[in-house]
């Protein structure tokens, strides 16, 4: 059976199997159907492996406040009823989540009786609040912005609407890109970023750490890697998808064998090499920006020592004096820990949504 990306499945099963269901009992109930949230398929990233755990036919449907306390429990019921066994090859039946896997299901193949399928119908509120912690009633603050991870960000904004007739698309785009002065702050942190260790690559190897060298090198890899996601405005996604997603971006084109080489290098001085190199093509993709005025584009040694350096030139601060919306600017005079994807990757907090109050507060 060839494979079927995750998105178009779900379109598919929406149109052919779900619709039918909804149009026999409920003709013409506005509602909206998609898949978006977590997952590989709603980025695009899903594979054959991708099938053995919490993927298959899914999706989710929205509807009004007032309609989903009306008719939620029914449709499930007529859902489980009415889907067939199998679509396109691919049961639509799912395990009980595992509690002992993070809630995973898994596909199971039946023959007869209900399905436990996985269309989850909910409000369009519901949903943000779920997974963003978030009131769709109210403006995104500053620190909402900061608080939001962008591997979360850009599960909503990758996924797929495949009808809407109750405005998802337009609270969808509330959440597509940061506002100016917010880009501006985060550019600013990620060159703060490599500014902070830029130097301390070369210095570790002067003393012959070179496991440590190498460890600090592979961190800036990453930081020049987020600065290029900011600067071309996609948002990053969680590890496993990373560099994927990295290979997509117009920037990979010069930097991919920069930054591998930079990954390979035997010796702190080949490293600092290559990682001029990354620098300076960043640079000159900054300047292009034309959000400040232009920066130098060539790294120089770091106060004479033998090594070279390029947030020394001072993107960071060139990035903040841009900076106008009075509560970014506020934010902006205390140190630039950016946002939490930026001073933080746990993986415990960036999905512990139930934290982000309390997070806000940093920036407070």
């Amino acid at each position: 059976m060839a494979f079927i990306p995750g998105l178009e499945l779900s379109r598919r099963f929406y149109w052919e199997a779900v619709r039918p269901v909804l149009d026999g009992s409920w003709p013409g109930l506005p509602h909206a159907a998609a898949l978006i949230g977590s997952g590989s398929e709603t980025l695009g990233f899903d594979d054959e492996m991708s099938t053995d755990h919490g993927w298959g036919p899914r999706l989710q449907l929205f509807l009004c406040p007032e309609d989903w306390m009306t008719h939620a429990e029914n449709i499930d019921a007529a859902l489980r009823d009415g889907l067939p066994h199998s679509f396109l090859g691919y049961p639509t039946n799912f395990s009980e989540p595992d509690p002992e896997d993070n809630g995973v299901q898994l596909l199971e193949a039946t023959v007869s009786g209900p399905v436990n399928h996985r269309v989850e119908t909910q409000t369009i509120g519901g949903f943000f609040c779920g997974y963003l912690n978030f009131d769709i009633g109210k403006e995104i603050g500053t620190a909402d912005w900061l608080t939001f991870p962008q591997q979360k960000l850009r599960t909503i904004a990758a996924g797929g609407i495949f009808n809407d007739e109750i405005g998802l698309e337009d609270v969808r785009s509330r959440f597509s890109w940061y506002p100016r002065d917010v880009w501006l702050y985060l550019l600013a942190a990620s060159w703060a970023r490599v500014g902070q260790e830029e130097h301390l690559m070369g210095r570790a190897g002067l003393v012959g750490d070179e496991l440590g060298s190498a460890l600090i090198g592979a961190r800036l890899v990453r930081d020049v890697m987020r600065l290029c996601f900011l600067m071309e405005r996609q948002y990053a996604p969680y590890a496993k998808w990373f560099g994927t997603a990295f290979a997509q971006l117009e920037s990979a084109a010069g930097l991919t064998d920069v930054l591998l080489a930079v990954q390979r290098a035997d010796t702190w001085q080949e490293r600092d090499r290559w990682l001029s190199e990354a620098y300076r093509v960043a640079a000159g993709r900054h300047n292009r920006l034309g959000l400040t005025e232009p920066m130098p584009e060539r790294p120089f040694q770091f106060f004479g020592r033998p090594f070279r350096v390029m947030a020394l030139h001072g993107f960071a601060e060139a990035l903040l004096c841009s900076v106008r919306d009075p509560e970014v600017a506020q934010v902006a005079e205390r140190r630039p820990i950016g946002s939490i994807d930026q001073f933080s990757d746990s993986t415990d907090l960036l999905e512990a949504t139930e934290l982000r109050p309390a997070l806000r507060a940093l920036y407070g």
